[in-house]
Protein backbone atom coordinates (compact mmCIF):
# COMPACT_ATOMS: atom_id res chain seq x y z
CA UNK A 1 0.00 0.00 0.00
CA UNK A 2 3.07 2.26 0.79
CA UNK A 3 4.15 1.52 -3.03
CA UNK A 4 0.91 2.37 -3.97
CA UNK A 5 0.69 6.29 -2.45
CA UNK A 6 4.13 7.15 -3.45
CA UNK A 7 3.31 5.86 -7.17
CA UNK A 8 0.44 8.60 -6.92
CA UNK A 9 2.75 11.14 -5.62
CA UNK A 10 5.18 10.67 -8.04
CA UNK A 11 2.22 10.79 -10.96
CA UNK A 12 1.29 13.86 -9.41
CA UNK A 13 4.70 15.46 -9.77
CA UNK A 14 4.96 13.83 -13.26
CA UNK A 15 1.78 15.08 -14.27
CA UNK A 16 2.34 18.98 -12.62
CA UNK A 17 6.29 19.49 -14.06
CA UNK A 18 6.43 17.35 -17.72
CA UNK A 19 4.69 20.11 -19.79
CA UNK A 20 5.20 22.99 -17.07
CA UNK A 21 9.14 24.20 -18.07
CA UNK A 22 10.31 23.47 -14.91
CA UNK A 23 12.37 19.78 -15.00
CA UNK A 24 9.94 17.25 -14.64
CA UNK A 25 13.19 14.21 -14.61
CA UNK A 26 14.49 17.10 -12.15
CA UNK A 27 11.72 16.80 -9.10
CA UNK A 28 11.47 12.80 -9.59
CA UNK A 29 14.58 12.49 -9.03
CA UNK A 30 14.44 15.02 -6.10
CA UNK A 31 11.58 13.07 -4.97
CA UNK A 32 12.85 9.80 -5.05
CA UNK A 33 16.05 11.06 -2.50
CA UNK A 34 13.20 11.07 0.00
CA UNK A 35 10.45 8.30 -1.44
CA UNK A 36 12.59 5.37 -2.36
CA UNK A 37 9.87 3.94 -4.71
CA UNK A 38 12.00 0.74 -4.28
CA UNK A 39 15.27 -0.86 -5.93
CA UNK A 40 17.31 1.92 -8.17
CA UNK A 41 16.72 -0.41 -11.49
CA UNK A 42 12.50 0.21 -11.40
CA UNK A 43 12.90 3.56 -9.57
CA UNK A 44 14.81 4.80 -12.92
CA UNK A 45 12.12 2.96 -15.18
CA UNK A 46 8.99 3.95 -13.15
CA UNK A 47 10.02 7.54 -13.39
CA UNK A 48 10.50 6.81 -17.48
CA UNK A 49 7.64 4.80 -17.98
CA UNK A 50 4.71 7.40 -16.37
CA UNK A 51 5.38 9.31 -18.97
CA UNK A 52 3.35 7.22 -20.95
CA UNK A 53 0.52 9.07 -18.67
CA UNK A 54 1.56 12.75 -20.18
CA UNK A 55 2.08 11.60 -23.73
CA UNK A 56 -1.52 10.50 -23.72
CA UNK A 57 -2.92 13.54 -22.40
CA UNK A 58 -1.06 15.57 -25.30
CA UNK A 59 -2.73 13.63 -27.82
CA UNK A 60 -6.36 13.48 -26.15
CA UNK A 61 -6.23 16.99 -25.34
CA UNK A 62 -4.92 18.21 -28.75
CA UNK A 63 -6.40 15.28 -30.96
CA UNK A 64 -8.55 17.79 -33.24
CA UNK A 65 -4.89 18.55 -34.72
CA UNK A 66 -2.87 15.20 -34.01
CA UNK A 67 -5.30 12.58 -35.05
CA UNK A 68 -6.25 12.17 -38.68
CA UNK A 69 -9.65 12.92 -38.31
CA UNK A 70 -8.44 13.40 -41.84
CA UNK A 71 -11.04 11.14 -43.06
CA UNK A 72 -13.41 13.30 -41.64
CA UNK A 73 -12.14 16.71 -42.55
CA UNK A 74 -11.59 19.28 -45.54
CA UNK A 75 -8.35 19.15 -46.93
CA UNK A 76 -6.86 22.39 -45.39
CA UNK A 77 -7.48 20.38 -42.18
CA UNK A 78 -5.72 17.53 -43.40
CA UNK A 79 -2.67 18.98 -44.86
CA UNK A 80 -2.37 21.34 -41.40
CA UNK A 81 -2.35 17.72 -39.53
CA UNK A 82 0.11 16.48 -41.80
CA UNK A 83 1.94 19.57 -41.72
CA UNK A 84 2.70 19.07 -37.46
CA UNK A 85 3.22 15.25 -37.83
CA UNK A 86 6.28 15.85 -40.47
CA UNK A 87 7.70 19.16 -38.56
CA UNK A 88 7.37 16.86 -35.40
CA UNK A 89 9.31 14.16 -37.14
CA UNK A 90 11.99 16.15 -38.16
CA UNK A 91 12.10 18.18 -34.95
CA UNK A 92 12.92 14.78 -32.83
CA UNK A 93 15.76 13.59 -35.03
CA UNK A 94 17.66 15.05 -33.22
CA UNK A 95 17.55 13.73 -29.52
CA UNK A 96 16.63 10.25 -31.06
CA UNK A 97 20.19 10.38 -32.48
CA UNK A 98 22.23 11.89 -29.98
CA UNK A 99 20.38 10.20 -26.92
CA UNK A 100 21.20 6.98 -28.40
CA UNK A 101 25.17 7.87 -28.53
CA UNK A 102 24.85 9.21 -24.75
CA UNK A 103 22.39 7.04 -23.18
CA UNK A 104 24.65 5.75 -20.84
CA UNK A 105 26.16 9.25 -19.43
CA UNK A 106 22.90 10.34 -19.21
CA UNK A 107 22.01 7.47 -16.72
CA UNK A 108 24.80 8.39 -15.04
CA UNK A 109 23.90 12.13 -14.35
CA UNK A 110 20.70 10.80 -13.18
CA UNK A 111 22.91 10.34 -9.90
CA UNK A 112 23.97 13.54 -9.59
CA UNK A 113 21.83 16.01 -7.31
CA UNK A 114 24.54 18.97 -8.28
CA UNK A 115 24.19 18.72 -12.14
CA UNK A 116 20.30 18.30 -11.77
CA UNK A 117 20.99 22.06 -9.31
CA UNK A 118 22.88 23.56 -12.14
CA UNK A 119 20.68 23.09 -14.86
CA UNK A 120 17.84 24.05 -12.83
CA UNK A 121 19.73 27.21 -12.23
CA UNK A 122 20.56 27.25 -15.69
CA UNK A 123 17.49 27.24 -17.14
CA UNK A 124 15.62 29.67 -15.28
CA UNK A 125 18.28 32.40 -15.99
CA UNK A 126 17.65 31.64 -19.29
CA UNK A 127 13.60 31.88 -19.31
CA UNK A 128 14.01 34.98 -17.91
CA UNK A 129 15.93 36.05 -20.43
CA UNK A 130 14.77 34.85 -23.00
CA UNK A 131 11.52 36.84 -22.53
CA UNK A 132 13.06 39.96 -22.83
CA UNK A 133 15.45 39.05 -25.85
CA UNK A 134 12.95 38.07 -27.95
CA UNK A 135 9.98 40.34 -27.58
CA UNK A 136 8.51 40.43 -31.58
CA UNK A 137 5.58 42.67 -32.69
CA UNK A 138 5.13 39.47 -35.21
CA UNK A 139 6.03 36.40 -33.87
CA UNK A 140 5.41 32.77 -35.90
CA UNK A 141 1.31 31.76 -34.68
CA UNK A 142 0.99 28.55 -36.73
CA UNK A 143 2.80 25.72 -37.84
CA UNK A 144 2.55 26.80 -41.31
CA UNK A 145 4.75 29.80 -40.50
CA UNK A 146 7.45 27.64 -38.67
CA UNK A 147 9.84 26.42 -41.36
CA UNK A 148 11.84 22.68 -41.11
CA UNK A 149 15.07 24.43 -40.83
CA UNK A 150 13.43 26.23 -37.19
CA UNK A 151 12.03 22.82 -36.77
CA UNK A 152 15.49 21.32 -36.57
CA UNK A 153 16.97 23.75 -34.43
CA UNK A 154 14.38 23.36 -31.74
CA UNK A 155 14.84 19.91 -32.00
CA UNK A 156 18.87 20.39 -31.36
CA UNK A 157 18.02 22.35 -28.25
CA UNK A 158 15.99 20.09 -27.27
CA UNK A 159 19.45 17.65 -26.40
CA UNK A 160 19.91 19.82 -23.97
CA UNK A 161 17.23 18.47 -22.25
CA UNK A 162 19.30 15.00 -21.78
CA UNK A 163 20.76 16.67 -18.66
CA UNK A 164 18.72 15.77 -15.32
CA UNK A 165 17.19 19.60 -14.43
CA UNK A 166 17.31 20.80 -17.53
CA UNK A 167 13.73 20.51 -18.45
CA UNK A 168 12.25 18.97 -22.04
CA UNK A 169 9.89 21.74 -22.33
CA UNK A 170 12.00 24.47 -21.03
CA UNK A 171 14.75 23.76 -23.76
CA UNK A 172 11.94 23.76 -26.76
CA UNK A 173 9.84 26.72 -25.25
CA UNK A 174 13.59 28.53 -25.23
CA UNK A 175 14.33 27.08 -27.99
CA UNK A 176 11.04 28.13 -29.71
CA UNK A 177 10.88 31.60 -28.54
CA UNK A 178 14.59 32.72 -29.55
CA UNK A 179 14.04 31.37 -32.97
CA UNK A 180 10.73 33.92 -33.13
CA UNK A 181 7.46 31.26 -32.32
CA UNK A 182 4.67 33.04 -30.39
CA UNK A 183 4.25 31.38 -26.86
CA UNK A 184 1.19 29.20 -27.56
CA UNK A 185 2.97 28.05 -30.62
CA UNK A 186 6.56 27.03 -28.75
CA UNK A 187 4.11 25.54 -25.70
CA UNK A 188 2.80 23.72 -28.25
CA UNK A 189 5.54 22.06 -30.56
CA UNK A 190 7.18 21.64 -27.06
CA UNK A 191 3.79 19.32 -26.53
CA UNK A 192 4.41 17.22 -29.69
CA UNK A 193 7.37 17.13 -29.22
CA UNK A 194 7.25 15.21 -26.26
CA UNK A 195 5.10 12.59 -27.69
CA UNK A 196 7.94 10.37 -29.90
CA UNK A 197 10.57 11.63 -27.37
CA UNK A 198 8.60 10.16 -24.81
CA UNK A 199 7.16 7.59 -26.16
CA UNK A 200 10.77 6.21 -27.30
CA UNK A 201 12.04 6.24 -23.64
CA UNK A 202 9.29 4.58 -21.87
CA UNK A 203 9.14 1.91 -24.43
CA UNK A 204 12.70 1.21 -24.28
CA UNK A 205 12.68 1.28 -20.51
CA UNK A 206 9.36 -1.13 -20.47
CA UNK A 207 11.01 -3.84 -23.00
CA UNK A 208 14.38 -2.99 -20.95
CA UNK A 209 12.79 -4.27 -17.48
CA UNK A 210 9.51 -5.06 -17.39
CA UNK A 211 9.56 -8.45 -17.40
CA UNK A 212 11.50 -8.39 -13.61
CA UNK A 213 8.81 -6.46 -12.58
CA UNK A 214 6.52 -7.83 -9.28
CA UNK A 215 3.12 -7.56 -9.49
CA UNK A 216 2.88 -4.80 -6.61
CA UNK A 217 5.78 -2.72 -8.94
CA UNK A 218 3.18 -3.09 -12.08
CA UNK A 219 0.39 -1.82 -9.66
CA UNK A 220 2.56 0.82 -9.07
CA UNK A 221 3.42 1.52 -12.65
CA UNK A 222 -0.66 1.24 -14.04
CA UNK A 223 -1.21 3.74 -10.66
CA UNK A 224 1.49 6.40 -11.51
CA UNK A 225 0.40 6.09 -14.78
CA UNK A 226 -3.26 6.91 -14.39
CA UNK A 227 -2.35 9.70 -12.24
CA UNK A 228 -0.03 11.12 -14.38
CA UNK A 229 -2.56 11.18 -17.19
CA UNK A 230 -4.80 12.95 -15.39
CA UNK A 231 -2.95 15.60 -13.85
CA UNK A 232 -1.17 16.38 -17.40
CA UNK A 233 -4.34 16.84 -18.82
CA UNK A 234 -5.49 19.65 -15.97
CA UNK A 235 -1.84 20.97 -16.35
CA UNK A 236 -1.77 21.53 -20.28
CA UNK A 237 -5.53 23.31 -19.91
CA UNK A 238 -4.36 25.66 -17.38
CA UNK A 239 -1.07 26.43 -18.85
CA UNK A 240 -2.76 27.08 -22.42
CA UNK A 241 -5.02 29.81 -20.94
CA UNK A 242 -2.32 31.13 -18.79
CA UNK A 243 0.03 32.27 -21.30
CA UNK A 244 -2.79 33.55 -23.26
CA UNK A 245 -1.96 37.03 -20.98
CA UNK A 246 1.35 35.73 -19.27
CA UNK A 247 4.67 35.46 -19.95
CA UNK A 248 7.22 32.60 -18.58
CA UNK A 249 9.14 34.28 -16.26
CA UNK A 250 7.49 32.93 -13.14
CA UNK A 251 8.71 29.53 -14.17
CA UNK A 252 12.15 31.17 -14.21
CA UNK A 253 12.00 32.26 -10.86
CA UNK A 254 10.59 29.16 -9.59
CA UNK A 255 13.54 27.02 -11.32
CA UNK A 256 16.22 29.39 -9.85
CA UNK A 257 14.31 29.01 -6.34
CA UNK A 258 14.27 25.22 -6.20
CA UNK A 259 17.90 24.68 -7.96
CA UNK A 260 19.36 26.91 -4.74
CA UNK A 261 17.15 24.81 -2.35
CA UNK A 262 18.80 21.77 -4.05
CA UNK A 263 22.18 22.71 -3.57
CA UNK A 264 21.38 23.98 0.32
CA UNK A 265 19.82 20.22 0.69
CA UNK A 266 23.64 19.02 -0.98
CA UNK A 267 26.01 21.39 0.66
CA UNK A 268 23.75 21.43 4.28
CA UNK A 269 21.96 18.31 4.92
CA UNK A 270 23.59 15.65 3.36
CA UNK A 271 26.61 16.46 5.14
Amino acid sequence: MELFWKAALQGIVQGVTEFLPISSTGHLILMDQFLHLGEGGFSKMFNVVIQFGSILAVILYFHKKLIPAALFSDEKVRHDTLDIWLKTAVGVVPILVIGFIVKKQVEDMQECPLIVAGALLAGGLLLLKVEDWCKREKPLETFRDLSYGRAVLIGLIQCLAMIPGTSRSASTIIGGLALGASRPLAAEFSFFLAIPTMAAASAYSLLKNGNSMTNSQWIALATGFTVSFLVSWAVIAWLMNFIKSRDFKPFGWYRIALGILVLAYVFLLKR
